[in-house]
């Protein structure tokens, strides 16, 4: 049978082009401008995306499917980002509170500058003392994720399993899992558990990487997302609502920095308590949000995704951590009732291991950063507070059958590059040879 290409191959377009080519470009041009559509509506219809990394754990979006016949879950493999937290350093808050107080000073606020300023206020006294530290909604969002995973895999905590977990030994990291565990815990307090926080593991937990992490912004890719924000860069209409006198503004003040860390306080805002009484959105308009997020999705998909900028090898950053996942897998596999291995991190670790796992295609190697939005790589998909990577493992309830598997990223149902059985189901050799494959080819 000829191949549909072959079979227009010969039929003209009015435009002189084949015709399966005019038809390829028409479908590439809708795939395209779907994906440009479908992030600036979502965006619109919950302004929150816009936070990329500080966006609250949203949770999953669908049902799970079912396991292939005869098929049932036994092993977890698990690695996540800590929940909801305030912002890490003083400069993120102070960025924001010091120009606005010493234009306050100087009469050259607004009424909506001063209120602004006021606002600013509340969020520096309720982040007091607690910087990067793990707010009230981060530990429910670590609550909520135990107790799914321990409601769809309740085989593979049933009796008397181990849970081996660890975290990094940054505090937001430890108390997310102990929320974590203490959920899987009042829900079968018959798990032998054992956690560990410790430098002994941070070579794959957190890994530095410096060789990599000073490929990041250099050279080329540097030059390329400067020129990139430059072009998206939208603060005007801001600044004069803040300030009474333009010349002043435009003087005096790092308008583009302010307008940077007011957008961060107001994406940071959801994941503490006073979501619930202020917000900053409202500085901005629709256009604005969607500019100020598009900003940061390039950064970090230079940064920390497969940018060809630099290389299209910043994912493999956590090449220690996929490996060790697969050996622990290797060896858990084995047993009748393994349990699950729970490690709890960062999204510097999370983003680039979706990526080097290429889950949803998200480790496609884009070029030019304006088509990013466009090919469907949207951050806020990849690395919210609390996101995760899952790998469930199944196995058959009778005989000696080939090990399956499924990954999950945050909690929804992924695919990779690898060729299913069924559905999103793969077979565990099929993915431990391609992905050791990859990360002998990493020099």
């Amino acid at each position: 049978m000829k191949s549909v290409e072959s079979k227009f191959k010969s039929v003209p377009s009015k435009s002189g082009l084949p015709f399966f080519l005019c038809c390829l470009i028409i479908s590439c041009c809708s795939v395209t401008t779907a994906w440009a559509q479908v992030s600036r509506q979502e965006i619109k219809e919950n302004v929150m995306r816009s936070g990329s990394n500080y966006y609250a754990y949203p949770g999953p979006q669908g049902t799970l499917t079912k396991a292939p016949k005869g098929y049932k879950p036994y092993y977890i493999s698990h690695y996540g980002r800590h929940g909801s937290r305030f912002l890490i350093n003083n400069s993120d808050y102070n960025e924001a509170y010091k120009p606005l107080m010493r234009a306050d000073s100087l009469g050259k606020l607004t009424a909506l500058g001063k209120d602004v300023l006021n606002r600013v206020k509340m969020i520096i006294n309720e982040a007091d003392k607690r910087h990067g530290e793990l707010t009230l909604l981060g530990a429910e969002q670590h609550r909520g994720i135990g107790r799914r995973m321990f409601e769809r895999f309740p085989e593979v905590f049933k009796g008397k399993t181990n849970i081996d977990a660890k975290s990094t030994v940054v505090i937001r990291c430890i108390l997310s899992m102990e929320n974590a565990l203490q959920e899987l815990k009042s829900l079968n307090p018959q798990l032998q558990i054992r956690h560990d926080a410790s430098e002994h593991d941070m070579w794959y937990m957190n890994f530095d990487d410096k060789k990599l992490g000073d490929l990041k912004m250099s050279g080329e890719a540097k030059k390329a997302y400067d020129a990139f924000a430059d072009r998206h860069e939208r603060h005007d209409r801001v600044m004069n609502l803040l300030f009474n006198d333009e010349n002043y503004w435009k003087n005096e003040v790092n308008a583009q920095k302010l307008n940077y860390h007011l957008f961060k306080l107001a994406s940071n805002l959801q994941s503490t308590e006073l979501r619930h009484s202020i917000t900053l959105y409202d500085l901005f308009n629709d256009d604005e949000i969607y500019e100020n997020w598009l900003q940061t999705n390039a950064w970090w998909y230079v940064a920390y995704g497969p940018s060809p900028l630099n290389g299209s090898t910043q994912p493999f950053s956590q090449r220690n951590l996929l490996r060790k996942m697969i050996e622990e897998a290797d060896s858990c596999l084995r047993l009748e009732h393994p349990g699950a291995t729970l490690r709890f991190g960062h999204e510097v670790c999370v983003m680039p291991l979706a990526c080097l796992l290429e889950m949803d295609n998200y480790g496609e190697k884009i070029a030019d950063l304006e088509q990013l939005d466009d090919r469907g790589w949207l951050n806020y998909k990849i690395f919210p507070m609390g996101c995760n990577v899952q790998l469930i493992f199944y196995k058959q309830k009778k005989g000696k059958g080939e090990i399956l598997m499924k990954a999950l990223l945050n909690e929804n149902e992924a695919r990779l590059p690898l060729q299913p059985v069924t559905g999103l189901y793969y077979k565990w050799s099929d993915f431990r040879d391609y992905f050791l494959k990859k990360l002998n080819s990493y020099q």
